[in-house]
């Protein structure tokens, strides 16, 4: 359990809340928006004399749990060997297997550990990270909080390759949950719709930016992120949603009238041999460069793009949006589900499925110096608007009045 340190200069006594956060999102993420989520508003909890809490994890590979000081009791998982590793074939496989198993054990020592601390009770509000509902045995009529990051899933369960338990799940600790959280008022809009809850059930809570715009490293660093000179930038996985290789369809022909113009992909996973099958078939493939990234590199490819684009058909908030704000780099957005409210007019936007809209907003960008600035101040004014510190403070204001009902 982690407790910041009480402050004693004669202040009103206030009640001091428990609240506990279980294991999923650092069980199964080492990066991304939804542990990202739980790491800043625990990060914000341990200097909160007002809010005690404890995260029951034994195990994980999260990166951003690393650099916490109130991480204390985490241990890592074995790593699996790189191909060959130094050792015979046979050897190899054979060691891998071992340590996958007993990483699916270390696995289930964290949900047991998350039965044990949610059955003991020494809380008053549970808030799980995930939607598996194992923890509804446990809880014995306590309050919990459920924050639902998009609806992606139901919105296209068609094409996304989704479990139906998952999606079960989901609805169930919908209906179930004392408080549920919407990161966008989009989100709680397709939650209505989907789930049938009243309105009042659910509270927006926005998100916020955790980077920052970073110096120029030193040379070696540039050197080994082998960036063009002159690129848009996507960052994350390219998910059919994603609507990335209907962008980069549209802007190809951009690429003969622009000679030195690139695609810089950050993050996510390098291309497969399926997309750059089609890069060559377009003619391309020397444009598109992927970069896998940290955060500091990542602030880097923000500040040196011409732009950052993303196409998306749905975001449930768009953290990527903030992150190009706050790193002086010029937006282009869909005109779809929560990337205007969040972008407001600090971003250039475009319809995802018409390319002769796409084509336009690009020419502009790429044509107008001064619209660049104008975007970049737009942004940075836009992303003041947000952070990880209002977000921490209304979940807290959330958790109370959970508490007095």
């Amino acid at each position: 359990m982690y407790h910041a340190q009480p402050l004693f200069d004669n202040i009103e006594f206030k009640r001091i809340m428990k609240i506990l956060y279980d294991h999923q999102a650092f069980s199964s993420f080492a990066y991304g928006g939804v542990s990202r989520i739980y790491y800043e508003l625990l990060n914000s909890y341990a200097q909160d004399p007002e809010v005690q809490f404890n995260l029951s994890l034994k195990y994980s590979d999260n990166e951003y749990l690393k650099g916490a000081e109130w991480n204390t009791s985490v241990h890592p998982f074995l790593k699996r060997n790189s191909e060959w590793g130094g050792l015979r074939f046979p050897v190899h496989l054979t060691k891998n297997f071992v340590i996958k198993q007993i990483n699916n054990y270390r696995k289930t020592e964290n949900r047991k550990s998350s039965e044990k601390a949610i059955a003991e009770g020494e809380y008053d509000i549970f808030h799980p990270t995930y939607f598996d509902p194992y923890f509804l045995d446990y809880l014995n009529h306590k309050p919990f909080v459920l924050t639902v990051y998009d609806m992606i899933y139901e919105l296209f369960s068609e094409l996304v390759p989704v479990s139906q338990e998952i999606l079960a799940w989901k609805a169930l600790l919908a209906q179930e949950a004392t408080k549920i959280i919407a990161i966008s008022e989009n989100t709680k809009k397709d939650i209505i719709k989907f789930y049938h809850l009243p309105s009042e059930k659910i509270e927006v809570i926005y998100l916020g930016n955790s980077l920052h715009e970073t110096p120029i490293p030193h040379q070696g660093t540039i050197e080994e992120l082998k960036i063009p000179e002159r690129y848009i930038l996507y960052v994350g996985n390219r998910a059919f949603y994603k609507n990335f290789l209907f962008f980069i369809e549209s802007i190809a022909p951009l690429f003969s009238q622009e000679k030195n113009l690139s695609v810089v992909c950050a993050g996510g996973k390098d291309f497969t041999q399926a997309e750059r099958k089609i890069f060559r078939q377009w003619g391309i493939e020397q444009r598109l460069h992927y970069i896998p990234v940290n955060d500091t590199s990542l602030a880097f490819l923000y500040k040196k793009a011409i732009a950052f684009v993303f196409p998306s058909l749905y975001e449930g908030f768009g953290i990527p949006v903030l992150e190009a704000f706050a790193c002086n780099c010029p937006v282009l957005i869909s005109n779809t589900s929560s990337l205007p409210e969040i972008a407001g007019n600090a971003c250039l936007m475009f319809d995802p499925r018409d390319k002769n809209s796409i084509v336009d907003v690009v020419n502009q960008v790429l044509s107008d110096t001064v619209l660049r600035e104008e975007l970049k101040f737009k942004g940075r004014e836009r992303e003041k608007l947000f952070s990880w510190q209002r977000t921490a403070q209304e979940t807290k204001q959330l958790y109370k009045n959970v508490l007095q009902c």
